[in-house]
């Protein structure tokens, strides 16, 4: 039964759909789920704190996201869309075109005076290698042209400066991502502080999320599924102190715990380096480091839903987000969050 997709689907009221962020970040709602006893409560997300005290880690995603939507003209005039996913080389990216079929190897697209891209490559999914040619600073040419990339259910015209701002964590470092690590948008500056006040470990490792966010799934038996790979990063710092003992191991995010699930040995061991993981968490997987997890109520449906099945049980999930639907908690990127202990 839990391999089929329609497992893990619910009814979604269009209304729970979070389109802005709630000000100040850590304002939203947090439902707190125990998985020993079954427990289910909600506290304001700056009440975080006294759930968590001296001796527990928390373990937090640092990627930040790149304004990575780009919309050109063809020099035929026809608009084109880029997403850009990964650089692959400097100046050339993989990224989703769209219209992909009318993208060909060789197409030249406008996007300023400062910015123009070719296509070099034609590839699956509507993904194209892109050369591009620019004036001055990728990076900042980038910055003035590009769009956030926000998911299509916040695809809006209005607000780009709030999403500049508010569709990125506080403590983002490392540009490469095209979709923030939402369960860290809740945390503040005020927040951390308090944290590392009680004496918790606060570590950051980078996973750049990549086009698996967006890619819905479409085989009506999930194992069937196949992840994109992304790239993460655990710096040499970062792993001795996830191998030194914790009273528990508090995962900030989806995309945390998997770079941390794929980095990590039998024995629970972290390695430091760079690598690409395809993992896909779903019921039956058995967790190697993780033993807690904070992550935003997610897509009916989607590999997210799956994973935090497979960490708080298929039942004590489903119950928790029916719950969260009968009492009108936020939905997705700007919603609510779940601590799941």
């Amino acid at each position: 039964m839990l391999d089929k997709l329609e497992s893990y689907q619910f009814d979604l009221p269009e209304d729970l759909i979070a389109k802005v962020p709630v000000t100040p970040r850590d304002h939203s709602r947090l439902m707190v789920i125990d998985r020993s006893s079954g427990k289910i409560e909600e506290i304001p997300f700056y009440e975080l704190p006294q759930f968590l005290g001296d001796g527990d880690r928390i373990v937090f995603n640092n990627t930040k996201v790149i304004p990575a939507r780009l919309i050109g003209r063809k020099e035929t005039g026809g608009q084109v869309e880029l997403l850009l996913l990964e650089e692959k080389t400097e100046g050339v990216w993989l990224t989703m075109a769209r219209p992909a079929r009318k993208l060909k190897k060789g197409t030249k697209v406008i996007v300023s005076d400062r910015l123009c891209a070719e296509m070099i490559e034609e590839l699956d999914e509507g993904m194209r290698l892109v050369r591009f040619d620019y004036e001055g600073l990728f990076w900042e040419v980038l910055a003035a042209h590009g769009e956030m990339p926000l998911p299509p259910y916040l695809q809006r015209d209005e607000l780009p400066k709030l999403d500049r701002e508010r569709y990125q964590t506080i403590y983002a470092k490392h540009a490469g991502a095209v979709a923030a690590p939402t369960a860290g948008l809740h945390f503040t500056k005020t927040l951390l502080e308090e944290l590392t006040e009680k004496g918790v470990d606060i570590v950051e490792i980078t996973l750049h999320v990549g086009l698996g966010t967006f890619r819905p799934v479409t085989a009506k038996t999930i194992t069937e599924h196949k992840m994109h790979e992304e790239r993460y990063w655990i710096t040499q710092e970062a792993a001795s102190r996830l191998n030194r003992p914790a009273k528990r191991e508090i995962c900030v995010g989806t995309t945390c715990c998997r770079a941390l699930e794929s980095a990590v040995n039998e024995q629970g061991n972290v390695f430091s380096g760079e690598g690409r993981t395809d993992i896909f968490i779903r019921p039956g997987y058995q967790f190697k480091k993780v033993t807690s997890l904070l992550t935003n109520f997610h897509l009916p449906g989607s590999t997210l839903m799956m994973l935090v099945s497979a960490f708080a049980g298929y039942d004590l999930t489903m119950n928790a987000y029916k719950k969260a639907v009968l009492d009108k908690f936020r939905f997705f990127s700007y919603g609510d969050a779940m601590l799941i202990l």
